[in-house]
C-alpha cells in the first residue's frame, strides 16, 4: 500500500503501464493461437499469411518495452520455422 502522494500517482502509473502490456502480449497470442488453429488443421496458406500480423504485433510490443527484443526475435523465428517445415 502506498504511503505517500507520490507512490500512489506511480501506482496508479504502473498499473496503467501493467494493462496496456497485458494488451500487447494479448495481442501476439491471439495471433499466435489462429497460426497454431491453422497449422492444425493443415493450413499451411492461412498460416503463412498471419506471419507478417505475428510479426507486427511482436515487433510492435519489443519496440514499446512490453518483451525483450530477444524474446521478439525468437519468437518470430520460431514460428517462421514451424509454418515453413508444416507438412
Amino acid at each position: 500500500m502506498p504511503n505517500t502522494r507520490a507512490a500512489k500517482r506511480a501506482l496508479r502509473k504502473s498499473e496503467r503501464a501493467r494493462l496496456r502490456n497485458v494488451k500487447r502480449k494479448e495481442a501476439i497470442r491471439q495471433v499466435i493461437r489462429q497460426i497454431r488453429k491453422h497449422l492444425m488443421a493443415g493450413q499451411k496458406q492461412e498460416a503463412q499469411a498471419l506471419l507478417p500480423q505475428l510479426a507486427k504485433a511482436v515487433d510492435k510490443a519489443a519496440a514499446r518495452g512490453a518483451i525483450h527484443q530477444n524474446k521478439a526475435a525468437r519468437l518470430k523465428a520460431r514460428f517462421m520455422r514451424l509454418v515453413a517445415h508444416a507438412a
